[in-house]
């Protein structure tokens, strides 16, 4: 497997002696010492110190190649083929124009090898961390038929809608999240520097203060003796449930079923695995890749294991000779109306145009789900924060509401 950071470039600061015999400096951008000293030497340097420069976190960070970056490179190589520009030009086009110096390296990487006679797709599999499976295979089969140009488009066109989904998810996920931490931030602040303040007045009424007062000044007084032991608990347990995520499969099948079953988010996040599925599959159909490939793809692309486990069940027992629309049924994980889309297409023949439809459905009520929940944080945020400051204010104020009876 080839490593997922090979193109993850690096600047170097190097001296040299140039082809005037001078003595010159500068810097350089590569993977590595080697690149840097392969690429100095094609200008004619003669290298005599070379030296790898520090990079901040922002600058690493801006440098990593995404799966929105590949989705715009795709749709890039799509437009350039249609209009006729020969593969390795397009890909040297592309190398050259890229602002991002990762991205310049990995399309001249594709150049170099397709120039030297591999196919695009053996290519691509060098490199699995930006191209996955079913990226490779939809080339390969645009290759075989001589449509690269079309199936680019397709490809293109999936992995534009796949980030538009990603990124619903994201918004989706981000306010609710919003939610809880400007609550508690708010509410951290009260306690620890407001509610104080009240507590050093009401010292001096020489009265018991309302229950409700109590509760809250004992809330401020034990968040201000553990608060740092409090923080430290939530960044320890967030770093260990991190490292399990990315370590168990266990965990993250559990954070996956767990995502399913929230309110409002889960149901969202039911209908963008069926948007990818049906993209998929409809994509995969479409480029002729076979049924039980196609599947195996879709099942990956689903993006939950919950669904994921459902599709490799479906795949059996397609593999064991049942309808694909009775496997689905099988699962009691897919709606009726895509049930009942699917066995249409499967009648008529045109099962791929009824995934398309699909898809396109349950990505129409992916922006919808996600535009409704971001009209209802905005009052919800509101009544929260409302909550929480009024019912401090509130226990604030008592005790000055019932001065009057103290002085009487």
């Amino acid at each position: 497997m080839a490593d997922t950071n090979a193109f993850r470039v690096y600047s170097y600061k190097w001296e040299g002696i140039n082809r005037q015999g001078r003595k010159t400096t500068g810097l350089l951008q590569a993977t590595d010492v080697r690149s840097a000293r392969r690429e100095l030497q094609r200008q004619g340097v003669n290298t005599l110190k070379i030296k790898r420069q520090r990079q901040g976190m922002l600058a690493r960070y801006s440098n990593i190649i995404k799966a929105a970056d590949i989705a715009i490179v795709t749709r890039q190589i799509a437009t350039m083929l249609e209009a006729g520009v020969p593969l390795v030009q397009t890909l040297q086009i592309i190398a050259r124009s890229s602002g991002k110096p990762a991205l310049r390296e990995l399309a001249s990487a594709l150049a170099a090898n397709v120039e030297g006679g591999t196919p695009l797709s053996e290519v691509l599999r060098k490199y699995p961390h930006y191209f996955d499976t079913l990226y490779c295979d939809l080339v390969h089969s645009g290759e075989q038929t001589g449509a690269l140009e079309h199936i680019f488009d397709r490809i293109a066109v999936y992995r534009e809608k796949a980030e538009t989904i990603k990124s619903k998810i994201r918004k989706a996920l981000f306010y609710p999240t919003l939610i809880v931490l400007v609550a508690m931030a708010v509410t951290a602040i009260l306690l620890l520097f407001v509610i104080p303040q009240f507590e050093d007045i009401f010292a001096g009424f020489g009265a018991p203060l309302p229950l409700f007062t109590q509760m809250v000044i004992s809330l401020s007084r034990w968040l201000q003796q553990y608060w740092l032991y409090m923080v430290t608990g939530v960044i320890v347990g967030i770093l260990l449930y991190i490292r399990a995520w990315r370590r168990s499969q266990k965990v993250r099948n559990m954070t996956d079923r767990f995502l399913l079953r929230l309110p409002v988010v889960g149901t969202i996040l039911h209908k963008a695995a069926l948007a990818r599925f049906a993209r998929t599959l409809a994509t995969t159909f479409t480029a002729g890749i076979p049924l039980v490939e196609g599947l195996v793809s879709a099942a990956g692309a689903s993006g939950n294991v919950v669904y994921r486990r459902a599709v490799m069940k479906m795949r059996d027992e397609v593999i064991a000779g049942m309808q694909i629309n009775l496997a689905m049924r099988t699962t009691r994980l897919f709606p009726d109306m895509v049930v009942q889309m699917v066995m249409i297409g499967e009648e008529s023949g045109a099962i791929d145009d009824m995934m398309h439809k699909v898809a396109s459905i349950y990505e129409r009520e992916v922006d919808d789900a996600v535009d409704g929940l971001s009209s209802l944080i905005e009052p919800l945020i509101m009544v929260v924060l409302g909550i929480l400051v009024g019912g401090l204010v509130i226990a604030m104020y008592l005790p000055i509401f019932n001065l009057g009876s103290v002085i009487r």
